[in-house]
């Protein structure tokens, strides 16, 4: 993966947001403030607007940047934790050009582990993670693949994870004031992780 790849990733992630965006907004509004889908609309078109024109081609540089973009655009707890994940990628990907595929899904997994350091959550605690971490590990578990299959998996367990929250009781944001009431409820920021994956999924079987 290149800059010119990676601009095409954010194109098909920021083009899913805005499909999703109004069901986003429902999905935050039965326990939070009904603004996530404004915030991933926004921060992954600017990301996406960003990466167009840039003529950066450090990818861990590029990352850095649509951190600040991303945080910039959708100031919301999910904002903010999309973008200190991506710092962390940046951080893994410094001095980097052209990026292989087992390459990227360490720094996918060292952006995740600053993300639940920074925000002191983990899987099973009805967040975004229950989706993003299965699929990372999916992809760690699935190198010896194509990338295209091994987002297809990934897709596939993020979807599984997303699905699996409507069992958890929420315990971060303003969720938490709905205790036991969240159960049965499907957690949007879950949702939003699984949109991730499936964006990109579709994105590598179109370029594949």
């Amino acid at each position: 993966m290149d800059r010119k790849a990676l601009a095409e990733v954010f194109s098909a992630i920021s083009s899913v947001m805005d499909q999703n965006k109004d069901y986003l907004i429902e999905l935050d509004q039965q326990n939070g403030d009904g603004d996530l889908g404004i915030s991933m609309s926004n921060g992954f078109r600017a990301v996406k607007l960003y990466l167009e024109q840039a003529e950066e081609t450090d990818m861990g540089k590029l990352f850095m940047k649509s951190s600040s973009v991303f945080n910039e655009a959708a100031p919301s707890s999910l904002g903010t934790i999309l973008s200190l994940g991506m710092s962390g990628m940046a951080r893994q990907l410094k001095g980097k050009e052209r990026v292989a595929f087992s390459e990227m899904n360490e720094a996918l997994d060292k952006g995740l582990h600053l993300l639940m350091e920074k925000a002191g959550s983990k899987p099973g605690e009805k967040t975004i993670l229950d989706a993003l971490c299965p699929a990372i590990q999916t992809l760690k578990e699935n190198e010896d693949i194509s990338a295209a299959e091994a987002y297809a998996l990934a897709a596939q367990a993020a979807a599984a994870g997303s699905e699996a929250t409507r069992q958890m009781k929420p315990i971060h944001g303003r969720a938490v004031y709905y205790g036991d009431k969240g159960i049965g409820l499907l957690d949007g920021g879950s949702v939003a992780g699984k949109l991730i994956m499936e964006a990109i999924a579709d994105y590598l079987g179109g370029a594949g």
